[in-house]
């Protein structure tokens, strides 16, 4: 289409709100337009036309297919936005042409009409809904929510409360982000209660009540969760008059949901402050619909469903729906910098599943950044070390890249190495001095500077190359001359709740290095991060989930962030990926069939070594074995130096020819009974780092279903590459070996990140039975009610393909074996009620996430 049609568009939307039709305000920019150029042309009429005709469609009443969410099934009563709507086309214009978001407003729109159509009805008398919307880190939540703000107030709602976490800082920055977007579009139907300063948080209005709604306005509180503040709008709200209580129609929104607003009191008959004063303020209107936005919901998903007396304050479980938003495109998450959960080893062959952006820390460097106990943290003093110089000048390097591509936009690095206030500026003042020192060298890269630059680029490059290549692909020639700029435009900031200054992204274009603490570790948005250095750990999943501050949109430089951390961190985060996709597959898997939030429980995937959430928030939640039909396994992670499983192998394969009387070198073994295959699985040893192969849960799943699964099929695997090498397996003789190295990272264990090739599970299906490749899934349906073990024999050396820039030999002790099991029947069928499967750590780990909350409030 023409600008003429767009521009078409714009002047007819932004008409409607005057006018009483449609029609009504197409002649009205008709008008407008002849008083300035006369009649239409032929070519003004077509696009015309075509604007008024595209603006009619879009008002039509569409089915909102909510295709991510469970739902308690009730009347229909959004369809979508509405001729006569002013503050969602106010906002969608404001992001299109101003912020320039035109590729995604469709699924913008989609996604926020989903979440305002599961809300209840504005214009009923009275409403309780109670909701859950699942974001992504750093995925733009905060989009979503203004959009519903907007859709929500156009379809009647009048009085919007946001709980913007727990510091002053969030507080702010997502007051000043409402008002941007949706407030200042249409700024004389809002009345504010909060404004966008540190101190401009809720206090009792002067005539002590909510006052009675505009038509067609609203009235907007931004408050941090802290108990006296929810406690002064619980005053509020009581002393308002009965007749203004029951024109205001509430919507709550609680962002970070999981943060603050659960109870975590010991007893069920008790509340946490915050958690009452929410449930209080719910209880207090008596039209209110309650939505909580967060990345992690695993703390909200173990609220008690029932709780003691329920009829005179709920909790906060989401009855009503649970809403998965959708992956929004150009989204940089877990997939990219860990790789997806359900790659194959076709997917390896052609080089790497992700990119390589990980960057280890070695423990004895961790020894010189950050202090050994609590009694050192303000003593301490970090030293400069090769990791973290080596961070610092990638990050240089890339603000120059990004400025010989024009993008004139935040650029920020990300230093989080210590909770402790004093260490920030610590690690500040060691960062500012070696600036300094090497500055000259830096602009001339000149010196030891200029080697290690040479040396950081041509290594980063390498692993990674760049997406849109340099002039020359020299350092000197193409980058030198922006280095000064660099450094000229260059701020070293401090970001805790003690700090000064706090962090500006809404004016000038800023290049920051950021160094911080907890308030860092969740919420707060670094504009522009493409380099992470990070230190802090934790033992549960929300806390660790929300530190990925490094996820994000990175429009124009996904070839460029990095992240140096622990091993550990790293082990972590990749077995987070899967816990995250299953989440989310739940939710939409159980959407076909129908099922309401109260019939159906999230269950959530035990990590060893990790809490999912604090103590007190998982009282609710029990103990399940997890279900393995209809699923394929495969072991992925090694203890290569210790164990090669490959004797115990020989062993139950040589039971398997002299038992089953097929002779040597058959592939497959059928009907192989399932006592057999048990007393192979107790000797195998599988790695302790695996997610979900933990083997008692593997051993008592086989018991459970020995009548259901009495024979298997067993097959032995050899590579196919002309280039394999040979080893002996017992009586089956010479195999040939598969090549699978490891990722590059320094663990005591190998990660190959897939052994089955997909077709490796049709191998005892009878070829002319076997269909195209596609799926897994649609794989397995080619299959028969047998379950299947393939055997994987592999190359104790296994060098990586060129291509991988992020892999290293395997470098075991000996020779491996791999197993792969396919099970039949349907995912899940099992049962219709799942809870968490958990591994009780240490009680420190246990409350590790109610310490970190306090710590961000002490701070704010």
């Amino acid at each position: 289409m023409s600008k003429q049609f767009d521009s078409f568009v714009t002047m007819l939307r932004d008409n409607l709100p005057k006018h009483d039709n449609i029609e009504q305000a197409a002649q009205a920019v008709r008008t407008h337009m002849m008083n300035f150029i006369g009649p239409f042309s032929a070519e003004l009429e077509q696009d015309f036309a075509a604007a008024l005709a595209s603006l009619k469609a879009s008002f039509q009443n569409v089915e909102i297919l909510r295709r991510n969410s469970l739902v308690n099934p009730r009347r229909v009563w959004y369809r979508g936005p509405g001729p006569k709507d002013r503050h969602w086309p106010a906002l969608s214009s404001y992001l299109t042409e101003v912020k320039g978001w035109k590729d995604s407003m469709e699924s913008l729109d989609d996604s926020s009409s989903e979440v305002v159509s599961l809300l209840a009805n504005p214009t009923d008398d009275t409403f309780r809904c109670r909701g859950l919307v699942v974001g992504y880190v750093q995925s733009g939540k905060t989009a979503n929510m203004t959009a519903v703000i907007a859709k929500a107030v156009d379809a009647g709602y009048n009085l919007i409360i946001l709980l913007g976490g727990v510091t002053n800082k969030l507080r702010a920055q997502t007051q000043r982000r409402i008002e941007y977007d949706v407030v200042n579009r249409h700024r004389h139907l809002w009345h504010t209660y909060t404004d966008d300063s540190d101190d401009g948080d809720f206090v009792k209005p002067k005539n002590g009540q909510f006052t009675m709604p505009l038509e067609g306005g609203a009235q907007l509180a931004v408050i941090k969760k802290e108990s006296r503040r929810l406690d002064r709008l619980l005053t509020t709200a009581k002393a308002t008059t009965r007749q203004t209580l029951h024109r205001l129609k509430v919507l709550i929104i609680d962002d970070e949901c999981d943060q603050a607003s659960v109870n975590s009191a010991a007893d069920e008959d008790e509340m946490t402050k915050i958690n009452e004063a929410i449930r209080r303020i719910i209880h207090a209107f008596p039209s209110v619909s309650y939505v909580g936005y967060t990345a992690t919901p695993f703390a909200n998903v173990f609220i008690n469903p029932f709780p003691v007396r329920k009829e005179e304050l709920d909790d906060l479980y989401p009855e009503d729906f649970i809403t998965a938003l959708p992956r929004p495109e150009g989204y940089f998450g877990t997939r990219e910098v860990f790789g997806p959960s359900d790659i194959s080893a076709d997917d390896e062959k052609d080089g790497d599943y992700g990119k390589s952006m990980l960057r280890p820390i070695p423990s004895k460097e961790v020894a010189k950044l950050t202090p050994g106990g609590k009694n050192q943290y303000k003593t301490f003093v970090p030293a400069m070390t090769e990791q973290l110089e080596r961070a610092l000048v990638w990050y240089l390097i890339t603000c120059a890249i990004r400025r010989s591509r024009l993008q004139l936009s935040h650029m920020t690095m990300l230093i989080h190495t210590s909770s402790y206030v004093a260490q920030h500026d610590n690690m500040a003042a060691l960062v500012a001095g070696w600036l300094t020192r090497n500055s000259a060298d830096i602009r001339h890269l000149g010196g030891r500077m200029g080697a290690l630059f040479e040396d950081v680029f041509a290594s980063e490059t390498r692993r990674v190359p760049l997406e849109h290549p340099l002039p020359t692909g020299d350092l000197r020639s193409d980058l030198s001359s922006y280095l000064g700029e660099v450094l000229d435009a260059l701020e070293v900031a401090v970001e805790n709740g003690y700090s000064d200054e706090r962090l500006d992204f809404t004016k000038d274009v800023k290049t920051y290095i950021v160094i911080g603490g907890s308030v860092l570790a969740r919420g707060l948005t670094l504009e522009g991060l493409c380099v992470s250095f990070f230190l802090r750990t934790s033992r549960q999943y929300d806390t660790l989930l929300q530190m990925g501050r490094w996820f994000g949109f990175r429009h124009g430089y996904e070839d460029l962030p990095r992240l140096w951390t622990t091993s550990d961190l790293i082990s972590n985060f990749r077995s987070l990926a899967q816990v995250e996709e299953e989440i989310r597959k739940e939710i939409s898997v159980y959407k076909t069939a129908e099922v309401r939030p109260t019939d159906f429980a999230v269950k959530v995937r035990e990590i060893p070594g990790l809490a999912i959430t604090s103590a007190a928030k998982m009282r609710h939640a029990y103990r399940t074995s997890i279900s393995f039909d209809g699923r394929h396994l495969q072991t992925i992670r090694f203890d290569h130096k210790k164990e090669t499983n490959w004797a115990v192998t020989e062993t139950f394969v040589n039971a398997l020819i002299e038992e089953l009387g097929n002779g040597s070198h058959q592939s497959v073994f059928f009907g192989v009974p399932a006592g057999m295959v048990r007393r192979f699985l107790v000797g195998y040893s599988i790695c302790d780092k695996h997610l979900d192969l933990n083997k008692s849960m593997l051993l008592g799943y086989l018991d459970e279903n020995l009548n259901k699964l009495p024979a298997w099929n067993v097959a032995v695997m050899s590579s196919s590459s002309r280039d394999a090498k040979n080893a002996t397996l017992g009586q089956f003789g010479r195999i040939s070996l598969f090549t699978r190295s490891r990722l590059d990272e320094p663990t005591d264990y190998a990660d190959i990140k897939a052994l089955m090739s997909k077709g490796d599970i049709l191998v005892d299906v009878p070829k002319d039975d076997r269909g195209l490749v596609g799926s897994w899934e649609e794989l397995k349906a080619q299959r028969s009610e047998v379950p299947l073990l393939l055997i994987y024999p592999i190359d104790k050396d296994s060098a990586p393909n060129p291509k991988a820039t992020n892999r290293a030999s395997l470098d075991a002790k000996g020779n491996l074996i791999g197993l792969g099991w396919v099970f039949p029947g349907a995912k899940d069928r099992a049962g219709s009620y799942y809870s968490v499967e958990l591994n009780v750590p240490t009680p420190e780990q246990l409350d590790e996430g109610d310490e970190m909350i306090a710590e961000m409030v002490n701070e704010a």
